[in-house]
Order: C-alpha cells, then structure tokens, then sequence
C-alpha cells in the first residue's frame, strides 16, 4: 500500500473514531430520560417486568463514580406500552407522561427475595421459561426496564420477563467503571439463574447486550468451572446482541464453558460506531459485536446473525436487531420459521434490507 493511500485510510478511520467520540461526549453531557409513574389507559397493553437489581430502589438514573452497593433487590414494575407505539421505539414522554401516547410504569411491587418474586412468576404464568435481559454498557435501570418492554412489546415471546440491572454508570464516561461493574455483578446474576431454575424443568433464555454479554460469558464460564452443569443445562438459548467482548476472549470463554447451549446466536452490525470505540479504546482490536466473516467463532456451535443492512444510524447502530423497525420485521420473521420448524439456520447469515413497496401495482 502507498504511502498516500494509507494516509488517506487512516484520515477515513480516524475522523469516523473522532465522530463516533463527539456522539458519546454529547450523550454524557444530554439529561437521561427517568421511568414516570402514569393512570393506566384502557388502550395500553401492560407488561410486568420483573426486576433483580444491584442497584438501590430509589436510583433508577445515573451512578457514575458512586460506590456500589451489595446484595440484590428484587420487585415488579407493570410497564404501560401505548397503542401508538412503533416497532423498535420507546416512546418516553416529553413532559408529564401519557399512557395513551408514551411508556409510562403504572404498578410496582416490591419483593422481599428471589424465591418470592420467583413464586410469583409462576403463579401467573403458564410454562417454566422465562425470559432474562441483560442490559449493556451506560444503560440506567429506567433505560434497561423500558428496553425490555418493548422487546416484550414487539416480539411476543410468550415468557414472563426478568431484568438483571447490574450497577452500569449510566453516563457515557464510565466505560472502565461499567468493565468493573460485570466483574462485580458475576456471583449475583449467577445466584439470580440459579433461583429461576430452581424447580424441575424450570429453565432461562438469556438476551444480552454489548457489555452485558461480557457478564453474561463470565457467569457462564463461572458455572462451568464450578461444575454446576445443572445450571448450563438448563438454559434453554443464548442470544448476544452487539457483544462488547474480545473475539479472542469470547472463544476461551467458549472453550471453558464447553458445550454451549442451543441455539446460541451472535448478533452482529459492522456499522455499529459504539463498539468501533470501544475497539478503539481497548487495543484497535475489532470487538466480536462487528466481525465480518465466521472465521473468528468457528467451531464453536454458534448462529452470527449479521444486521449491517438494517441499520438506521440511531443509538450508533448498538441495538439494531431489537431497535431497528426494519430489523424488528426481519426479526419477527426468523423467529416465525424457527418455531415453526423451518429450514434451519446457517452459521452466518447475512440479512438484507427489505424490499420497500412502491404505490404502483
């Protein structure tokens, strides 16, 4: 390569790093939207979101630099999704919320401990799988709770919803904060497994996000060192949406935990400028939420879903798969023929754009 040209590729990069920086610096200095309490409307669907947080009860906003508390709290917030919400938005209010227009928390229940929340689970939901969230990187609870809703919302799974909200900072500037936290967070959402799965044929699907799926890898790998195969073998699928993890730490973590779960899916963006940055900061090194080609994770009994096309440039393309409309509609699609018993998957399956219809015939 010339001289000129790397100098010209390098420019490209550099001011895409620059860019992608000023967007997060912006971010972290932009107020952080808080869950309201609202009348419930008779036009809304709620959904109960189940919570097991590290978090104290009274901050569901920031906790950038604050020492982090112990033990695990758990309770229910019935989240009111309006019925003039969109796919893949979350329509918080611009003032006093609505719930004929915006997300709004209409009930809350407080549990005194995992065993109590689980029976409550299980007292009004038919079937043992339930469905557990593990939000990622500068997420606050409000954030993380509203998120789940609208997963809830848009996808219909069927499974009653629990969050893990691990004790991010919830401010851009807390990246190295936020690596900590997973660290801190592993024993707590690994007990937090364990309770869902306590009874027979209880068993977990776990969604993770950017960060969340390096604590998510952790606990995994944990549970396999420990021996406590009971735990892997009932968590019913894995999927790692925008995964903020090495590539090279992924596939140790993989080697360690053994036989993965199925399915077991990666879902990746190449235009995602969040884990450009974050690539950026940990060593240049692409992270594992924007590899381009199954090489880096074959063998390892693992699905990559690649979403580039679908992007539409909003939250740096770090959520597309579930944030996205146009993804959401793919989405829905897949998930249509895999329960239907469809053609299987292939290990990398690259997504194309749908075909937008015309007004002519």
């Amino acid at each position: 390569m010339s001289a000129a040209k790397y100098r010209v590729q390098f420019s490209l990069v550099h001011r895409r790093i620059i860019g992608a920086l000023l967007c997060v610096l912006l971010a972290a200095c932009a107020p952080r939207e808080t869950a309201q309490f609202a009348a419930p409307s008779p036009e809304a669907t709620p959904y109960p979101i189940y919570v097991a947080t590290q978090r104290k009860l009274d901050r569901t906003g920031p906790y950038f630099g604050e020492k982090r508390p112990e033990g695990v709290r758990f309770f229910r917030n019935v989240i009111s999704v309006p019925p003039t919400h969109t796919p893949g938005h979350i329509e918080w209010p611009e003032g006093p919320a609505d719930t004929a227009v915006d997300f709004a928390v209409t009930e809350t229940e407080v549990f005194s401990g995992m065993s109590e929340m689980r029976s409550h689970i299980r007292a009004r939901r038919s079937g043992k799988e339930t469905l557990v969230f593990v939000h990622g990187y500068n997420n606050t609870l409000s954030d993380a709770m509203y998120r789940l809703a609208q997963i809830q919302s848009d996808f219909k799974t069927g499974m009653p919803g629990v969050l893990f909200s691990w004790q991010s900072a919830g401010d851009a500037r807390g990246y190295i904060y936020d690596r900590d936290s997973v660290l801190h967070a592993r024993d707590d959402l690994e007990e937090v497994l364990n309770g869902l799965t306590a009874a027979p044929g209880e068993k977990v699907f776990l969604l993770a996000h950017s960060m969340g799926s390096q604590l998510t890898m952790e606990v995994l790998r944990q549970a396999a060192l420990r021996g406590n195969r009971r735990l892997l073998d009932r968590i019913s699928g894995v999927v790692l949406m925008s995964p903020d993890i090495d590539p090279d730490v992924f596939r140790h973590q993989a080697k360690t935990i053994g036989k993965l779960p199925d399915p077991f899916m990666i879902f990746v963006s190449r235009q995602d400028r969040a884990l450009s940055l974050a690539g950026f900061i940990t060593g240049r090194k692409p992270r594992l939420g924007v590899i381009d080609g199954p090489e880096q994770v074959a063998d390892l009994g693992v699905t990559v879903v690649d979403f580039t096309a679908l992007s539409d440039g909003e939250g740096l393309n770090h959520m597309v798969p579930v944030a996205s409309p146009a993804a959401v509609s793919v989405l829905q699609g897949m998930l249509a023929q895999a329960q239907s018993g469809g053609t299987p998957f292939n290990d990398y399956l690259i997504l194309d754009a749908p075909i937008l219809k015309t007004g002519n015939p």
